[in-house]
């Protein structure tokens, strides 16, 4: 049997707390785009290390031994692997593609990963995530984090028009979602 969700007014709590306490640690908030463009640049350094050199975008890096030494690269793996223990611990563990029937696993997958990969893009030329730019610059008041929060938010409802076949079914097709 699977476990109830969580109450979203407590996880919501939760959430504010551990930003709190990672603020107060390490003086900077929560965020996960920089742990991919750490990752990145330790790869592009191994592979490529003249071109690593010679290009600024991979010459940051946080940490000055290695870019997967930064703690963002740690907070990233403790996100996957919690997430993974919380969907044993609850039951709800599958590997399943939620979808519409009236759309294929493979066309749902394959607009998935464009959307994720156009909000890593995004995340780049905002110098940072969602997380770290409007979670953690609402948390200490920013403008820049309310403006991103309310871009992030406008430019989802203003999207949303012209993906909205990709899960909401057309009237006559409402059978509920298809998992496979």
């Amino acid at each position: 049997m699977r476990a109830p969700y969580m109450n979203p007014y407590l996880a919501g709590v939760l959430l504010g707390t551990l930003l709190l306490v990672t603020v107060f640690i390490t003086g900077r908030g929560l965020g996960a785009s920089g742990a991919y463009r750490s990752t990145l640049s330790a790869a592009v350094e191994t592979v490529a290390p003249q071109h690593a050199a010679a290009n600024p975008f991979y010459a940051h890096s946080p940490v000055d031994t290695s870019p997967l030494k930064s703690w963002l690269v740690f907070e990233l793996i403790g996100v996957v692997i919690g997430a993974f223990l919380s969907g044993v611990i609850a039951n709800r563990l599958e590997f399943v593609t939620e979808r519409p029937r009236h759309v294929t696993a493979r066309r749902r997958l394959i607009m998935a990963t464009l959307g994720g990969a156009l909000f890593g893009i995004g995340a780049q030329f905002a110098r940072g995530c969602t997380s770290g730019a409007a979670l953690s610059g609402m948390a200490v008041m920013s403008a820049g984090g309310i403006v991103t929060m309310l871009a992030i938010f406008g430019s989802a409802y203003a999207s949303a028009y012209f993906v909205r076949r990709l899960w909401i079914p057309a009237p006559e097709a409402s059978h509920g979602p298809a998992r496979s």
